[in-house]
């Protein structure tokens, strides 16, 4: 079991060491706002890496997106996902999943927010084609997780990575994705 108030004062170290600039972080009405446009609950260690951290801006590679604000957000990626997944076709975003970083080629961290303790799923669209579920993957079982590989820099993303193979899918994928038809 991760200290989370331990977790969150080396997240902000390693943030403030590796961006020159970090937003402010999110504020109460804020996070308020975004779970009200969204529809649901954040997870308590999602809330306070933007409440305690910064709004986005730091983390692996290309940087989590902010909560909301003027550009890109997480909740709008969120909505812009979901209104694709439900606009005719397959479903290929999961309600109650929120991206906090896109890797590119339209790959994206994101959070399943029914979880308690923050799952950290992967999207991995290429090569898939109609079977999204095959697309979803398990990062790490909790966001605590997923934060504690950026620290120690052992992620899968990090150049020197020990690669052991292939990420897990995600069990639930087929059944959450069958929810959003």
């Amino acid at each position: 079991m991760t200290d989370i108030d331990d977790l969150l004062r080396r997240v902000s170290a390693k943030a403030s060491a590796t961006m020159e600039h970090l937003p402010p972080p999110a504020t109460a009405e804020e996070v308020t706002q975004a779970e009200r446009i969204l529809g649901f609950r954040l997870p308590d260690v999602l809330v306070r890496l933007y409440r305690e951290v910064a709004n986005g801006g730091f983390g692996p590679d290309y940087r989590l997106l902010p909560l909301l604000g003027e550009g890109r957000t997480a909740v709008r990626d969120y909505q812009e996902e979901r209104d694709g997944s439900e606009s005719g076709g397959d479903a290929h975003w999961p309600a109650d999943v929120l991206p906090i970083l896109d890797w590119g080629c339209g790959m994206y961290a994101a959070v399943d927010c029914r979880s308690p303790q923050g799952t950290v799923l992967l999207f991995e669209p290429n090569g898939v084609s109609g079977d999204w579920h095959r697309a979803w993957h398990v990062d790490a079982e909790s966001l605590a997780d997923w934060l504690e590989t950026w620290i120690s820099g052992t992620g899968w993303y990090e150049e020197d990575a020990d690669e052991d193979g292939e990420m897990r899918p995600w069990e639930s994928a087929r059944q959450r994705l069958a929810e959003g038809r």
